[in-house]
C-alpha cells in the first residue's frame, strides 16, 4: 500500500491567542525593556496577559501599572481580570480603592490574588512608587508629564528584584521617550529594545485576527484597503502614530482618537464672515444686520440651553485672516461639559464683535464668566467685556509659555477623560492637531489656509477657545483674579493630577 503525504494547510488551524510580536515581547525576560510601537496593535492587552500570570504566581510579584489617564488604567485592570479568568487563577473582582496621593485621595483600581500579590493602577506622580516593590509598567510613556522622574522612581525598584517595562508610541523627536531610544542605540542605556510598526503587526497577522473576531473572511485586498484607511485616518501624523517615526521639532499634542472621542455630531458651527467693504457701512446698518443674524441664527441655540445649569465661555480673538472663535460651555448632568455651539467670526469689525459677544453673554443662563484672548487686538474687546461684567467674571489672558505649560495639560486631561463634548468638525480636529509640543511646551504652530489664495487662515482657533473655556470652568467660581494665577476658590473639574479625586 502506498501512503500519500498530504501537506497540512496550517492557515486553517485554530490560531494562537497571541500574535508572534506579542509572544516575542513576553518572551523577553530583561529587567528593563522598552518598546516603540504603532497605535492599536494590542501591546497593552498583551502586557496584561503576562502581568496577570505574574501576579497570580506564588513566585511572582506585585505589578504597578502607570497610564496617563483613568480610562487607560481601568481598561488595563479589566484586561488583567479577563486574563485571570482565562488562566483560571483565583483573584478578586476589580475593585476601586482610595490611594493617598500626597494631599489628595485618588480613586483607582486593583486586583488582589490568592498568591498574595496584586495588580494596582497608579497615577503618574513619581512619588507614588516610593516604598513599592515589584514590576512597573509605564504605558504610553511619551505622554506622561514627568517621564524622566517617573522612570527614575521606577528603576529604584530593580534593587530588590523588580522589573520595569516602558511602552509607547512616539510624541516628537524632542520627547524624553525618544531620548531613551537614542541612548539605547548608542549603548548608553543597557535596556532591551523592541520596535513594532503597523506593517510589522499586519505581517504578523493583526488584520487576520480582526477578521477572525468579526467573523469575516480575510483577503489581501481587504487588508490593503483597511491599511490605507487607517493611514488616511491619521493623516500627517501617520508616520509617528503608526510607523514609529518621531515628528520633527516636537510631537502633536492631541491624537486624532482623543479628539474624535469627544466630538458630537449634534453640536453645530455658526459661521459669519464679511467682505472688507462691509466695515465701511454706516454703524446703524452694520448693527441692524448683526442683530438680525443674532436673533435668527444664534438665539435658538441660546434658548436650547438648560436654564438651571451653569454656563461659561472661552474665546480666541482675530480681526481678519484668522478667526474669532467663541465656545459657550454648559455643565451637564454628570458634571462634565458640553459646548453649546461653535461660533466662528471672520473679518468682522471690532464693534460688531463686541455687539455679538455682549448679546450672547447677556443671555447665557446661570452665566459664571469666561476667559478671553487679550493679546494684541484682542485686548480691547477683552477689556470692554471685563468692564461690562466684572474682573471676577471675565479673565483677560495674555497667554505665555507659562500659561500654556500649565493649562494645556489640564485641557488635555479633560479631552482624554472625555469630560467635554466638542463639535464634530474637520476644522476643530485640525485646530487641535495644530498644537505641538515644542521643547516640552504645547504651542500652536503657524497659521494655515486651506486655499493658498484665501485670506482666511486657521491658527488653532477652536483649540484656544476650548483651552480658555476649561480654564474658566476651573478658575471662575463666583470670585477670581484677572491674573491667570488666581488664588481664589477653584472648582477642580479636570482631576489633572490624578485619575479621579474623591
Amino acid at each position: 500500500m502506498t501512503l500519500t503525504h498530504v501537506k497540512e494547510d496550517r492557515s486553517k488551524r485554530t490560531p494562537m491567542v497571541l500574535l508572534p510580536y506579542q509572544v516575542k515581547w513576553q518572551a523577553d525576560p530583561s529587567r528593563v525593556k522598552v518598546i516603540e510601537k504603532s497605535r492599536r496593535i494590542g501591546l497593552s492587552w498583551d502586557e496584561a496577559s503576562e502581568d496577570a500570570l505574574l501576579a497570580a504566581s506564588k513566585n511572582g510579584m506585585d505589578v504597578f501599572y502607570v497610564g496617563y489617564n483613568k480610562d487607560m488604567a481601568q481598561e488595563f485592570i479589566n484586561d488583567c481580570a479577563d486574563w485571570s479568568k482565562f488562566y483560571n487563577k483565583a483573584a478578586t473582582e476589580v475593585e476601586e480603592y482610595v490611594f493617598k496621593d500626597e494631599d489628595k485621595d485618588i480613586i483607582t483600581f486593583r486586583i488582589k490574588y490568592a498568591s498574595g500579590h496584586k495588580i494596582v493602577a497608579l497615577s503618574s506622580r513619581p512619588s507614588n512608587l516610593r516604598g513599592m516593590q515589584g514590576k512597573v509598567v509605564i504605558d504610553e510613556a511619551a505622554f506622561h508629564d514627568d517621564l524622566k522622574g517617573l522612570l527614575k522612581a521606577a528603576l529604584a525598584l530593580l534593587m530588590w528584584g523588580g522589573r520595569v517595562v516602558v511602552i509607547s508610541t512616539h510624541d516628537g523627536d524632542e520627547n524624553y521617550f525618544n531620548e531613551i531610544i537614542k541612548e539605547i542605540h548608542a549603548g548608553k542605556k543597557p535596556y532591551s529594545w523592541h520596535r513594532i510598526t503597523f506593517d510589522d503587526a499586519l505581517n504578523d497577522g493583526l488584520y487576520k485576527r480582526i477578521c477572525l473576531r468579526l467573523g469575516k473572511e480575510w483577503s489581501q485586498k481587504d487588508q490593503d484597503q483597511w491599511r490605507q484607511e487607517t493611514i488616511d485616518f491619521y493623516g500627517d501624523g501617520a508616520d509617528e502614530e503608526l510607523f514609529c517615526i518621531p515628528s520633527q521639532g516636537g510631537g502633536t499634542y492631541f491624537t486624532r482618537p482623543q479628539i474624535k472621542n469627544c466630538m458630537k455630531e449634534d453640536i453645530d458651527t455658526l459661521f459669519w464672515g464679511q467682505e472688507d467693504d462691509w466695515a465701511e457701512l454706516p454703524d446703524e446698518d452694520r448693527e441692524a444686520e448683526t442683530l438680525e443674524w443674532l436673533q435668527e441664527i444664534v438665539q435658538p441655540y441660546i434658548d436650547a440651553l438648560d436654564p438651571d445649569r451653569k454656563t461659561w465661555f472661552g474665546e480666541d480673538f482675530a480681526r481678519d485672516q484668522n478667526l474669532t472663535v467663541i465656545w459657550p460651555v454648559q455643565e451637564k448632568d454628570d458634571a462634565n461639559l458640553r459646548v453649546a455651539f461653535n461660533l466662528e467670526l471672520f473679518n468682522i469689525p471690532f464693534r460688531q464683535q463686541e455687539q455679538i459677544l455682549f448679546y450672547i453673554l447677556d443671555r447665557l443662563p446661570c452665566f459664571q464668566g469666561g476667559a478671553m484672548d487679550a493679546r494684541g487686538n484682542g485686548q480691547a474687546l477683552a477689556e470692554f467685556t471685563m468692564q461690562h461684567f466684572s474682573p471676577e467674571m471675565i479673565h483677560m489672558i495674555k497667554a505665555t509659555e507659562s500659561f500654556y505649560g500649565r493649562w494645556f495639560p489640564i485641557y488635555k486631561t479633560t479631552i482624554e477623560d472625555r469630560a467635554i463634548d466638542i463639535p464634530a468638525s474637520a476644522d476643530v480636529m485640525e485646530d487641535h492637531r495644530s498644537v505641538k509640543k515644542i521643547k516640552g511646551i504645547p504651542k500652536i504652530i503657524e497659521a494655515q489656509a486651506k486655499d493658498k489664495k484665501s485670506k482666511k487662515k486657521r491658527h488653532g482657533d477652536s483649540a484656544i477657545a476650548g483651552l480658555m473655556a476649561v480654564y474658566a470652568v476651573n478658575e471662575i467660581v463666583g470670585t477670581g483674579e484677572i491674573e491667570y494665577e488666581s488664588t481664589g476658590k477653584k472648582r477642580d473639574f479636570t482631576k489633572a493630577d490624578g485619575f479621579l479625586e474623591n
